[in-house]
């Protein structure tokens, strides 16, 4: 009981310091397409993104109806963040962007993509092969994708994987970089570590939900190192890749089953997203394989509320009994 008193209070001082304003400034709130979500700021980037994204994965695998219906609704709903990576559905992913979002919709919305190449000669090989799946001629961000562990870092690091991104960023190909991973959070903490001199990423893109406190965390691992050094931050994995759920079916392939739910059981949807936007992230980005399911984040968003430090603490309390490694799978020690 000690142990999980001094745990929340090292919550409470670790998101109590994490809590930054939203900035909104006197950016628009609509465009040709409608109004569009409230912004903010992608750390150093200086751009302005919605606080909602598009998640390219289930882009990929989903019907090319649905991905189609997805991108419409995303864009009546005033998303303008996309998020997709080559490694998706084998480029399936960024195929359907590149016809079905990028001809209408280019020049009003925020557009990213990733590499999990480990060698210099299959970054650049990437990059090209994504814009022209993408059938555009920059990336608005390019993340180095699904770091893994330290060594990881440091064999990309020896590959200069790094380099390509600093070319791509000089020749215009792509406008800002970052980093991406879910499985361990000192994985990134080394490439933190590895890259204070010359610090030229951006972004991180990790999982922020209520479980993540407690076991693995990158809400207090990684992210109090981004917001030092101004990155704007990614969330991903917000409903723990859908095993928040009783079930989840992918392809109408049951992966999922619990007879003890996260959700409804210990918190509803809209708390579990309301608590990762309360944090200081740039962007929540939802996966989403049809229209109904976006809809639904669409308008949460559109009501959100910022939850106190003191009810996100109770929240993560709630969870306590429930915060294992079969939620979040896919973290690795």
């Amino acid at each position: 009981m000690q142990e999980r008193r001094d745990f929340l209070k090292q919550l409470a001082l670790i998101t109590g310091s994490l809590m930054l304003p939203i900035h909104v400034g006197a950016k628009p709130n609509e465009d040709k397409w409608g109004k569009i979500l409230p912004l903010r700021k992608l750390g150093k980037t200086g751009e302005y993104v919605t606080m909602l994204g598009v998640g390219g994965y289930h882009i990929g695998w989903t019907t090319k109806r649905d991905a189609q219906e997805v991108i419409e609704t995303a864009m009546a709903g005033g998303i303008r963040f996309f998020d997709t990576a080559e490694s998706y559905d084998k480029g399936g992913s960024e195929i359907k962007y590149g016809k079905y979002l990028i001809p209408k919709y280019r020049d009003q919305i925020f557009l990213m993509s990733k590499t999990t190449a480990v060698d210099s000669a299959t970054a650049a090989k990437h990059l090209d092969e994504s814009l022209k799946r993408l059938n555009c001629d920059y990336l608005d961000l390019w993340q180095v994708h699904s770091l893994s562990t330290p060594d990881d870092v440091d064999r990309r690091i020896e590959n200069e994987v790094l380099e390509v991104f600093e070319k791509a960023k000089s020749q215009g190909k792509v406008k800002h970089i970052g980093f991406t991973g879910h499985q361990n959070p000192f994985a990134h903490k080394r490439m933190f570590e590895a890259t204070v001199q010359k610090d030229i990423f951006e972004t991180i893109q990790i999982p922020i939900n209520a479980i993540d406190p407690h076991f693995h965390s990158f809400i207090k691992n990684a992210m109090p190192i981004a917001l030092d050094r101004n990155f704007g931050v990614l969330a991903m994995k917000t409903l723990a890749d859908g095993r928040f759920f009783k079930e989840k079916k992918m392809k109408d392939k049951v992966i999922w089953k619990t007879e003890k739910p996260v959700t409804p059981d210990h918190l509803s949807i809209r708390e579990a997203l309301y608590y990762s936007w309360s944090l200081p992230i740039s962007v929540l980005i939802t996966g989403a394989e049809n229209k109904k399911m976006l809809q639904e984040k669409i308008d949460l968003a559109n009501q959100f509320t910022n939850m106190s430090e003191s009810q996100r603490i109770a929240l993560v309390e709630r969870l306590a009994d429930v915060s294992n490694e079969k939620v979040e799978y896919y973290k690795k020690i």
